[in-house]
């Protein structure tokens, strides 16, 4: 693909995400609809991307970025959860969907067949996740849909590598096991202390921008070791983001305020692009399926009929394995879904990138130097597991959501009211301090400046604490009318910072003060519209 094709593409999939956003319409899904549409376009560039640039490129941040913001407890929790669908389900749906392939096409010989089954296996959670956020799915459903995603890969594309050496050469269970524990068993590891390297680096740095710039290298990093070492280059990234992300706290303030920003905007460009790509792969794969021997009418039945497996072998195994959990003595009460929440799981199994890019990844012609077994079957199938699932599931899970009644709306509640038992117990500690240490104080400053400073630190962790709790225990009625007034008082704040940078800027034209003073002054005004933004209040009222 050459450099103004790209940049022409990165620009349009950022236009059609922005215009979703502005909407408050799934992105992922309006940018696969509108790449099919202008596939059609005549004169189109030739948009077939190279796989491997996919799964080293592309994949590997998508997973790191999605990694930091997963809280550990609640991925420790879910984790049968997690595990039963990131690796249970990707090998069933991989046999079922591979033996029926088989039972159509004999040709394809089961080894492809089955190499067919793990490369529409993995579900892809991005577009799930966005739906389910904005509607307001419970964190520990979030938390199962993002785990999942985090780990089905690793297992897919484990997969993927056996069946595809077994389709030159018969490979027996036992190595196919092998392979898989060993992907696991390096690609942790490796994560792991990568992660945890860079974190004790972090720590001494003290630097936001070198220690950016290091979590943004990481991923890719971990992704190639592990790769070269025989393990799971996903499970290293996905294990590296983990450990930083938990750990992140411990890093200082600057690096989080700049990393958030950093990864928020690289989690879109990368979705849009590789969306984009995807609706846009219609004309290679219709054409490469017309003029193969298996022919484009027999090629697509075969992905419909697989689309369709791979719609139904999640609902079945998701309920199937969720009664046969709730007989078990030693099933965790915590750790079951209701049935309204095992609905919604059970419809969110959308195909993504890492099914096309691994179709891409089939060559033409075995090691032997033969044909490939239904090659471009596999292609046209890939293409319509990914884009009918995005657009059936998709479209239809808004729907389901609000169907189920599947919502947590004390969450938010539940939260302000954790983050002000947190604020009283701080506040109580660092009092304390304050009067364990005020014999120094009162002999360096004096005991009448020592007991203002007390006293008005004391005064306004009381009012913030009083305010806090009453936005919280607040009856609906009065919440409402005190957050008008609070709205109206923060409008004003708000106009004060604005007159204050346009005068900023007006100094700044005028040649009263030079770049680097408006710079400093800006830091600060933004700082405390920042401060602002993020209060317990302001996340209250909205």
């Amino acid at each position: 693909m050459e450099l103004t094709t790209l940049l022409l593409l990165l620009l349009a999939s950022l236009a059609v995400t922005a215009v979703a956003r502005r909407l408050k319409f799934p992105a992922p899904l309006l940018v696969v609809a509108v790449a099919l549409a202008a596939s059609a376009v005549p004169g189109l560039p030739d948009f077939r991307f190279d796989s491997e640039v996919i799964l080293t490129i592309v994949l590997p941040p998508l997973l790191y970025s999605a990694a930091l913001d997963i809280s550990y407890q609640d991925f420790h929790q879910s984790l049968r959860q997690i595990t039963k669908l990131g690796i249970g389900l990707v090998a069933v749906t991989a046999v079922v969907a591979g033996l029926i392939a088989f039972w159509i096409v004999p040709e394809l010989t089961l080894p492809a067949a089955l190499l067919l089954g793990a490369i529409v296996a993995p579900p892809d959670a991005v577009s799930a996740a966005a739906i389910g956020k904005k509607l307001g799915l419970p964190r520990r459903v979030m938390t199962v849909l993002s785990g999942e995603s985090l780990i089905n890969d690793a297992a897919a594309l484990t997969l993927f590598k056996v069946f595809l050496a077994g389709v030159a050469l018969p490979t027996r269970a036992g190595e196919g096991i092998a392979t898989f524990v060993i992907a696991v068993v390096v690609g942790i590891p490796v994560g792991l202390a990568l992660g945890y390297i860079v974190h004790l680096v972090r720590a001494r740095l003290n630097d936001a921008v070198i220690e950016t710039v290091l979590s943004l290298l990481l991923p890719f990093v971990a992704y190639t070791a592990a790769d070269q070492l025989g393990g799971s280059g996903v499970l290293a990234a996905v294990a590296a983001g983990l450990f930083v992300g938990y750990h992140s706290p411990r890093s200082g303030y600057a690096t989080r305020l700049q990393e958030q920003p950093i990864w928020a905007a690289t989690d879109v460009l990368l979705e849009a692009f590789v969306f984009a790509l995807i609706g846009l792969q219609l004309p290679g794969v219709v054409e490469e399926a017309a003029d193969s021997s298996e022919g484009l009418w027999p090629s697509a039945v075969v992905a419909l009929v697989l689309l369709a497996v791979c719609l139904l072998v999640r609902p079945a195994f998701v309920f199937g394995t969720e009664l046969i959990g709730r007989r078990l003595p030693s099933r965790r009460r915590q750790d079951r879904l209701t049935w309204q929440e095992t609905t919604v799981v059970s419809w969110t199994g959308m195909r993504g990138v890492v099914t096309l890019a691994a179709s891409a990844s089939v060559p033409q012609t075995t090691a032997t130097g033969e044909a490939f077994p239904g090659h471009s079957t596999i292609v046209i199938t890939a293409f319509t597991v990914t884009v009918g699932s995005l657009l059936l599931q998709g479209l239809t899970l808004p729907w389901l959501i609000r169907r189920m009644g599947v919502a947590d709306p004390g969450r938010r509640r539940r939260q302000l009211a954790a983050e002000l038992v947190v604020f009283e117990r701080t506040t109580d500690r660092a009092l304390a301090h304050l009067h364990d240490h005020r014999d120094q104080w009162d002999a360096r400053y004096g005991r009448q400046k020592t007991d203002q400073f007390i006293g008005r630190l004391e005064q306004l962790a009381r009012d913030r604490t009083g305010q806090v709790r009453s936005a919280v225990d607040a009856e609906e009625e009065s919440a409402t009318a005190s957050a008008t007034a609070a709205a109206a008082f923060e409008g004003l704040r708000r106009d004060l910072l604005r007159i204050r940078r346009d005068v900023l800027m007006d100094e700044r034209d005028a040649g009263t003060i030079d770049d680097e003073v408006m710079r400093q002054v800006l830091l600060e005004i933004d700082a405390e519209e920042l401060a602002m933004d993020h209060s317990w209040l302001a996340r209250m009222r909205s």
